[in-house]
């Protein structure tokens, strides 16, 4: 007899309230009753990393994992890894430190934010507070990114359909995307004042949560340019909940359908 349990996965961090964000998205996700579920992070939160979250969820009699990676993009050197480690691939992409999880059930295993339609109109959303007028304004949506190939190959593909996507909804006159590698944004801000100086930058952070990044990084490479900001991250938002109980259903069904 199948029994289908949910394992959530995030980066984690040393931050309560991180991951109190996280737990909180998580605990507002609504699916069957007899489905259980695990908040797991890939390290810092002690009680919670993600072979805890394999045991306790075997101990509840669970048979196939349904694996849901809280990340925002498939070139996450993280995301490869967890995958890799959980049986998931055949091989890790990069050298890792990771180790193998011990994991007796079937992992079915999710995809990360990417480009979904849902993260884009929140991302949307977010920006309106600070958009004046798109029609005048380049939307400049900022990751983390990779200095990696492959990786950095993956985060390009994912946020340049997002950006697309936000663009088309809020009406900016261009989009464009830059990671938090060292003078990309800048870069990407001269670029821009020199094809469109009719407009000002718009600058979207593609974080899961504001930290460090969202509030230092991101204004510290922006000086000197003129632009609007926001600096609101993904959450707290019931569209990243609505996004987890759809990858819940989606990785149900397939698994059903594969009958692995």
């Amino acid at each position: 007899m199948r029994k289908f349990g949910v394992l959530l996965i995030s980066h984690g961090s040393r931050s309560e309230s991180w991951v109190k964000l996280v737990e909180e998205t998580v605990e507002r996700a609504e699916w069957p009753a007899d489905l259980p579920k695990f908040c797991s992070f890939l390290e810092l939160v002690e009680g919670r990393l993600i072979q805890d979250g394999i045991d306790a969820l075997e101990a509840r009699g669970v048979t196939d994992l349904l694996v849901v990676p809280l990340f925002v993009s498939s070139g996450s050197t993280h995301l490869d890894e967890i995958r890799w480690a959980l049986g998931a691939q055949a091989e890790p992409s990069r050298e890792t430190d990771l180790k193998k999880f011990r994991v007796q059930a079937r992992v079915h295993f999710g995809e990360p934010i990417d480009d979904d339609p849902a993260i884009a109109r929140i991302l949307w959303e977010k920006l309106r507070r600070v958009s004046r007028d798109p029609a005048r304004e380049v939307l400049l949506l900022v990751g983390h990114g990779s200095a990696e190939r492959e990786f950095h190959r993956r985060w390009r593909s994912g946020m340049r359909r997002l950006a697309e996507r936000v663009q088309a909804l809020g009406g900016f006159a261009a989009s464009d995307i830059a990671m938090l590698l060292p003078n990309q944004i800048p870069c990407k801000m001269k670029l821009w004042q020199r094809r469109r100086p009719d407009c000002t930058p718009v600058v979207a952070p593609l974080f899961l949560s504001e930290g460090y990044f969202t509030q230092s990084v991101i204004p510290e490479r922006l000086k000197g340019f003129d632009y609007r900001y926001g600096g609101e991250a993904l959450l707290p938002h019931d569209g990243v909940t609505q996004w987890l109980e759809r990858q819940v259903s989606r990785l149900a069904e397939r698994a059903m359908i594969s009958n692995v």
